[in-house]
C-alpha cells in the first residue's frame, strides 16, 4: 500500500501531483510520441512473376526490374516458375501473393487464359497487376508492357522471304500453347511470308514446349518428318530462345547447320556465335531489360497515382552478321546484368 504523507503549505499541491505522476507510469505501458513527426509510411512490395527463371531473357528482365525498383524507391519480389510450362506453380505465386497484400503484382502469364481469373481476383482484393511479355485475354489490369510480337514475327517473315529470293518450302516450330507472345509471333511470321506466292510452307503445326532438351527433340522430329536431309527445307522460324537453340542443336547434329535458313528470336552467348558462324541468318531481339524496367516503373507509377498508358510498346530489332558488332546492339544483347543482380 503506497503511503501519501501529509504535506502543509504550498508544497501539497507539488507533492501530490508527483505521486499521481508515479502511479500512471507504472500502471500504462503506452509511450505517446509527441514529437509530431508523422509515422514512416508502408514499404512498397512488388512481387515480379516471370514465366521462368532459367533462361537469359528472364535474367535481363529481373536485372530491368531491379533498377526500377531502385529509382522508384520501391521492395521488389523476384518469383517465378523453375520452367516455362508450371502453368500450376504460376496460378500458385499469383494467389499466394494477392493473399498476403503486396502492393501490386508485374506479370507475364503463361496462359492468356488460364491467368486471367487470378488476376481479376488481385485486382478485386486491390492489388493491381502490369502484365508484361505474352497478354492476357481479359483486360482487368492497368497497363500491357511488351513487344509487339506480330510486328516483330512479321520483320522475321520479310527477312526469311528476302534470304530464300520469294521461292522455297518453309516451316515453324511454335512454341506452347497458349503463350499469346510467342502465338502473335508466330502467326506474324506466317502473315508476313504469306505475301510471297513462291514460298510454301510445309509445316505450322508442331509445338517444341518449354525447354531446349523439348525443343531439340520436336526439331529431329519435325526436320526427319520433312526429310529435311534430301533438301526439301529451305527455311525455318523459331520463335524464342529455347526453340531457336532446340532447333540449332537439331541443324547442327544433321550437317544442315548455315545449309537451311534459320531465323530465331532473343539472344544468348550460344545463338550469337551462331549468327557469327553463318548457322542462323537472324535474330528478333527484344528488350527484356527494358521490358522488366518499364513494368515495375509503370506499376509504381499506378500506386502513386499517376495516370499510366494501357499499351506499352518496348520495341524489336533485326540482328544479323552485319550488325553484329553494332554499339547499340551490343548493348542490347549484352546489358551489364551484374550490376543489378550481384546479391539477388
Amino acid at each position: 500500500m503506497l503511503r501519501i504523507p501529509i504535506v502543509a503549505g504550498k508544497n501539497r499541491l507539488l507533492l501530490g501531483l508527483l505521486c499521481v505522476s508515479a502511479l500512471l507510469g507504472t500502471g500504462c505501458k503506452k509511450k505517446v510520441d509527441v514529437s509530431g513527426a508523422p509515422e514512416k509510411p508502408a514499404a512498397v512490395r512488388i512481387a515480379v512473376i516471370p514465366k521462368g527463371t532459367t533462361h537469359e531473357f528472364w535474367k535481363a528482365v529481373h536485372a530491368g526490374a531491379v533498377k526500377a525498383a531502385r529509382e522508384a524507391s520501391v521492395d521488389v519480389v523476384w518469383k517465378g516458375p523453375l520452367k516455362e510450362d508450371d502453368l500450376k506453380s504460376q496460378v500458385d505465386l499469383v494467389q499466394s501473393f494477392t493473399a498476403q497484400g503486396v502492393s501490386g503484382i508485374v506479370l507475364a502469364p503463361l496462359n492468356d487464359t488460364a491467368l486471367a481469373a487470378p488476376v481479376k481476383a488481385a485486382g478485386d482484393a486491390q492489388v493491381p497487376v502490369v502484365i508484361f511479355d505474352s497478354d492476357l485475354k481479359d483486360k482487368s489490369y492497368v497497363s500491357f508492357v511488351a513487344t509487339d510480337n506480330h510486328a516483330a514475327g512479321a520483320l522475321a517473315g520479310e527477312r526469311m522471304g528476302k534470304l530464300l529470293n520469294g521461292k522455297g518450302n518453309v516451316l515453324v516450330l511454335r512454341y506452347l500453347e497458349g503463350s499469346a507472345s510467342t502465338t502473335h509471333r508466330e502467326e506474324g511470321f506466317l502473315e508476313a511470308i504469306r505475301k510471297f506466292p513462291g514460298i510454301k510452307i510445309v509445316s505450322d503445326n508442331r509445338f517444341a514446349g518449354a525447354t531446349t532438351e523439348s525443343a531439340h527433340a520436336a526439331s529431329e522430329n519435325l526436320l526427319l518428318a520433312q526429310n529435311a536431309a534430301k533438301g526439301t527445307v529451305n527455311g525455318i522460324f523459331t520463335p524464342n530462345e529455347s526453340t531457336t537453340f532446340g532447333m540449332l542443336l537439331a541443324l547442327q547434329k544433321a550437317e544442315l547447320a548455315g545449309k537451311v535458313h534459320l531465323i530465331g528470336f532473343d539472344s544468348s552467348e550460344k545463338l550469337l556465335s551462331a549468327v557469327a558462324a553463318g548457322q542462323i541468318d537472324a535474330l528478333v531481339l527484344q528488350d527484356p531489360m527494358k521490358m522488366g524496367y518499364l513494368a515495375v516503373k509503370t506499376l509504381a507509377a499506378h500506386l502513386q497515382k499517376q495516370p499510366v498508358a494501357a499499351r506499352i510498346d518496348t520495341g524489336a530489332t533485326l540482328l544479323d552478321k552485319d550488325n553484329l558488332q553494332n554499339p547499340d546492339i551490343v548493348e542490347l544483347v549484352k546489358p551489364n546484368l551484374a550490376k543489378w543482380l550481384d546479391g539477388q
